[in-house]
């Protein structure tokens, strides 16, 4: 898959990357993003790591309250995406 991030992105990223603690982290995504939009991003997080252990999407649904079309795509992105999930799974397992 092509992905070609934009200057803002990637100013994004870096900043992200910059980062050297959890406090840093949470206080940084709490100001760019609204409750809300961190709640689904903590679920779509939550959806890939169950994904990962082989959860079937019903306990998925339940667990999270996301829909089975949001879990398929999160499975999607999983399997065949950029890595970056799997990336980050492999690493927080270690």
């Amino acid at each position: 898959m092509k992905y070609s991030p934009t200057q803002a992105e990637n100013t994004l990223f870096k900043a992200i990357l910059s980062l050297q603690s959890l406090g840093e982290c949470q206080n940084f995504l709490r100001d760019l993003l609204t409750e809300a939009e961190l709640k689904e991003f903590a679920n779509r997080w939550k959806v890939a790591q169950l994904l990962a252990k082989k959860t079937n999407y019903k306990k998925i649904e339940k667990e999270t309250g996301m829909s089975s079309t949001t879990i398929a795509r999160i499975s999607k992105w999983l399997t065949s995406g950029m890595g970056g999930y799997q990336q980050a799974i492999k690493k927080l397992n270690k």
